[in-house]
């Protein structure tokens, strides 16, 4: 499929002017299984300012609604836009199943650092982004203190090290681990090592020249420093994916994992919980993995247009403040810089510990292969956890990996 419209200009702020059409049909599908409230309500105005336009809002769960906007859109049938991990964009771009966006000065400028990288591939941006996370630790105080052990955030890589070890030593015959780690054959362990090796400054993908950065001394580093937590750990990490680990900490079986600002909602009230940075390994800062899902705009449907706007208006600035603040997402714009006073982030103790880290944090990369991705993750972070391999064995082969799928 060929691209049949160029490349739009989106404010991602306000929206633009332009003629609609009439009696047209927007198909837009959104990935998690709901409409929520604050997109609904664009969606309501958008058709009350269009008469003649229905969007069909069509909600489908993650675990199917990417593929099914890929297979309609290669099938010729594509929805008018979706929204989708921005992990799909570079497929769909590669493929011309999606149009380019071009953001205005104004809108770069008010995005959060490193939210763009995340939708950028070959110097074009394919989607705009729609929800933004950023990571922290989370320690069960409960848990630390019963331990004998200061529940302090820890500064370093070290720290963590030994204060996981000191729980576990104190409190392994009760089945009790210091750190809850993620090794299962999912997406999610590859993230979770990012929060690692970007809090030790290191790279995946270059942005500048598309190289691959893998095979580095500070993926090595990171790789060791795993194989370490491995030890004072949960029992078999290759079973476990993040958002199993809030049940050991709920159940008061690990002292500390990391997750995203909605793990604060998922733990139980009675647990005395302390959310501080991800810590710093011997290269870096405290920093984080930053993760955005976007809306795309397909090509070749009849509604490019419709769709475009569709997708700057559920982005614009005070929709967008709406969606965040309302979801308790990490705020994807910095909207003290759009004039909207007292932002719910600023002044925040919690807010401020997934902010603060975004400007040190790195992306998720954006390749075609996002299986083939992730494999090359998960295959070094099991071998080091089921003491397969040496390090420098491992993050060799895994840069030659992620060669291979660039």
């Amino acid at each position: 499929m060929k691209k049949i419209l160029a490349t739009l200009t989106v404010s991602g702020i306000a929206l633009a002017a332009g003629g609609m059409a009439q009696a047209q049909e927007v198909h837009l599908i959104m990935c998690g299984g709901e409409i929520r409230e604050a997109d609904q309500t664009v969606i309501t105005q958008f058709e009350a300012d269009n008469p003649g336009v229905t969007v069909n809002a069509e909600p489908v769960p993650w675990g199917t609604c990417q593929d099914k906007s890929k297979t309609l859109a290669a099938a010729g049938d594509a929805p008018g836009l979706a929204y989708m991990g921005s992990r799909e964009l570079a497929l769909l771009a590669e493929n011309d199943l999606i149009l380019p966006v071009t953001l205005s000065d104004e809108a770069i400028a008010a995005y959060q650092p490193g939210v763009l990288a995340t939708v950028s591939n070959g110097g074009q941006y394919w989607g705009i982004p729609h929800a933004f996370s950023t990571k922290a630790l989370y320690m069960n105080c409960d848990v630390i203190e019963a331990a004998g052990e200061t529940c302090a955030a820890p500064e370093t890589w070290d720290d963590l090290y030994n204060l996981a070890a000191a729980v576990s030593a104190a409190s392994g015959s009760e089945g009790v681990a210091g750190y809850g780690l993620a090794a299962k054959d999912f997406d999610n362990t590859m993230h979770q090592f990012l929060n690692y090796l970007y809090s030790n400054g290191g790279q995946v993908i270059n942005a500048e020249t598309g190289e691959g950065m893998l095979d580095s001394a500070e993926t090595r580093e990171t790789l060791a420093f795993f194989g370490k937590l491995a030890t004072v750990s949960q029992e078999g990490p290759t079973a476990w994916e993040r958002d199993s680990l809030k049940d050991l900490f709920n159940d008061g079986k690990i002292a500390m994992y990391v997750n995203g600002p909605w793990g604060r909602g998922q733990h139980n009230e009675e647990i005395n919980q302390m959310i501080v940075p991800v810590p710093r390994g011997p290269n870096g800062d405290n920093g984080t993995i930053l993760i955005t899902d976007s809306i795309a705009v397909f090509s070749g449907t009849g509604v490019e247009e419709l769709s475009m706007k569709l997708a700057q208006a559920l982005t614009s600035g005070e929709a967008q403040y709406d969606l965040d603040s309302s979801w308790g997402l990490t705020p994807i714009l910095q909207y003290e810089k759009l004039g909207f006073e007292d932002p719910y982030y600023i002044g925040d103790d919690f807010w401020e510990i997934f902010t603060a880290g975004i400007s040190r944090g790195g992306p998720e990369p954006m390749v075609t292969d996002v299986k083939g991705l992730q494999a090359v993750f998960v295959n070094m972070i099991q071998g080091i956890v089921l003491e397969d391999d040496t390090v420098d064995n491992l993050v060799t082969i895994a840069g030659e990996e992620l060669a291979d799928i660039m």
